[in-house]
């Protein structure tokens, strides 16, 4: 399977089910931001970040301009919020609290149509 499908369906499939976790209990938004103020989940979250923007990377760095060049943001943005997160976890998670509940909500939003856009790519469920 080409990598760029395989991770358009992983992103696709992981984007879209974060968006009804969250949907359904929103206050899990509220949790994670408390959670980050606990040193070992900020890091396990940190780790987990850097692995997987880390690996999006390594298989898929394509920067041209179409659909893939997504998958390449998602993989660097991975990876920028987890060394952030390590190596100045007191900063990043005060810009994290900033957040409020509706800006959050509306970032997940977004996110849920680009992960139904990227499970279209993958599985070519709609022709072009």
């Amino acid at each position: 399977m080409d990598t760029s499908l395989f991770l358009a369906k992983f992103w696709g499939w992981y984007l879209l089910i974060f968006f009804f976790v969250l949907s359904f209990n929103p206050r899990r938004i509220q949790q994670i931001f408390e959670d980050l103020k606990d040193q070992k989940f900020l890091i396990l979250a940190a780790f987990a970040a850097i692995i997987i923007g880390l690996l999006n990377i390594l298989f898929h760095n394509i920067w041209e301009l179409n659909w893939k060049f997504i998958i390449t943001i998602l993989g660097w943005t991975s990876l920028f919020i987890g060394l952030g997160l390590f190596v100045f976890p007191e900063p990043t998670t005060r810009k994290l609290a900033v957040l409020n509940l509706k800006f959050v909500q509306t970032i997940y939003v977004l996110l849920f149509l680009l992960g139904i856009f990227l499970l279209n790519m993958g599985y070519g469920l709609v022709l072009q």
